[in-house]
């Protein structure tokens, strides 16, 4: 298992965070033999099938070019003219093969890490030229794995090649009996497809070695669970710094609470463990709000505050406590609750507004539906 300087294992896989210092720091899976494997594949499929072209090119720049009239010869530009004319004419040839294997190697340089843009890669390390750490890779896994493809190519391509020449030796032999033009275009398609059969060896090592360097690089991205703490630390913030934090948002919601509980019309309680602010205003509300609410401590400073406001305090232990459980701050109350607050509302009002010779009477047992009851 790998360790780090401090000893420790590298059990925890690598989080996103540490994936992304590494891509910026240019450190992403990459397999040579699927560079190899893509730009032989390429190349032997652009010389079958742009092979024709390019000979076809090649035969008439080279009558081109062996061609002189009298005059031409004696004319100090002509040599620059046809040497620009070939030139050209064997870029436009070209074109197409040097298109694809420009293709194969871009999309097989991105295929396993993606395209990304490393400055810091650039910037030269020390450690790539020190005696020790060179000896360290040449007998670490990596350098074992190395060793192994290179045995294997050496094996495969080095065996298929020398059954494919063997295969094709009457195929050479014939060329000389040919004419020019087409012995050069047999050539290209013994080329072409000699490219192609070799590049089938080194198939089977890329289908081995890209797996091999996901897992290798997945490995040396691996972080110690000290590691994953310390950047849960850093990204989420220390646990007693967020603690404090909640204590002070906590804080806030309180002090604004209880900037609502004068505006309140009743505060209904418990009588000592719940307090709950009610406030509503005929036509601009379409139910009763809950303004503010607390139990213990924050109960009883609600009550002080609606005592120094002459804010009616009601005493109803099962509405309190369903309103508590139920409902929260700047919310309506639900439909179950409305005709038992439409009374202790009405109550109240008539101990706002008192009628000569008549004394408001509280109201009875409230109506709490089941489901909002609670027995604490």
């Amino acid at each position: 298992m790998a360790e780090n300087e401090n000893g420790q294992e590298r059990t925890e896989r690598a989080t996103p965070r540490r994936r992304n210092e590494a891509r910026e720091q240019g450190q992403t899976p990459h397999s040579r033999e699927l560079n190899t494997v893509a730009l032989l594949i390429a190349g032997s499929g652009g010389l079958l099938l742009f092979g024709g072209g390019m000979i076809d090119a090649l035969m008439k720049t080279m009558r081109a070019s062996f061609r002189f009239t009298g005059p031409s010869l004696f004319d100090r530009s002509n040599a620059a003219t046809a040497f620009g004319d070939a030139v050209s004419a064997m870029l436009v040839a070209l074109a197409p093969f040097l298109l694809v294997m420009m293709l194969a190697a871009i999309v097989a340089g991105v295929a396993l890490g993606g395209f990304h843009l490393s400055p810091k890669a650039l910037q030269p390390k020390w450690e790539r030229i020190d005696p020790a750490k060179g000896l360290q890779r040449i007998f670490s896994l990596q350098g074992v794995m190395e060793l192994v493809k290179a045995l294997a190519k050496l094996l495969l391509v080095g065996s298929l090649a020398i059954a494919w020449l063997w295969h094709e030796t009457p195929s050479m032999l014939n060329l000389s009996e040919l004419p020019v033009d087409r012995g050069l275009m047999q050539a290209g398609q013994i080329v072409g497809w000699s490219f192609l059969v070799l590049s089938l060896a080194t198939v089977i090592i890329a289908a081995v070695d890209v797996p091999f360097q996901l897992w290798s690089h997945a490995r040396q991205l691996r972080m110690t669970r000290q590691e994953v703490r310390d950047e849960y630390k850093e990204s989420e913030g220390k646990p007693e710094v967020k603690q404090q934090i909640r204590r002070m948002q906590r804080a806030m919601a309180e002090r604004r609470m209880m900037q609502e509980v004068p505006k309140a019309d009743v505060i209904v309680t418990n009588p000592t463990h719940y307090a709950v602010a009610l406030r509503y205003e005929a036509g601009r509300m379409r139910a009763p709000k809950v303004v503010a609410k607390g139990a213990g401590f924050i109960a009883a400073r609600i009550r002080e505050i609606a005592a120094e406001h002459r804010i009616p305090l009601y005493e109803a232990p099962p509405l309190a406590r369903a309103l508590y459980h139920s409902v929260e701050l700047d919310q309506d109350i639900p439909e179950g609750l409305y005709q038992s607050v439409a009374q202790v509302l009405a109550y109240v009002f008539q101990l706002r507004h008192p009628r000569p010779g008549v004394t408001p009477t509280p109201p009875g047992d409230l109506p709490i539906p089941p489901e909002l009851r609670r027995d604490a």
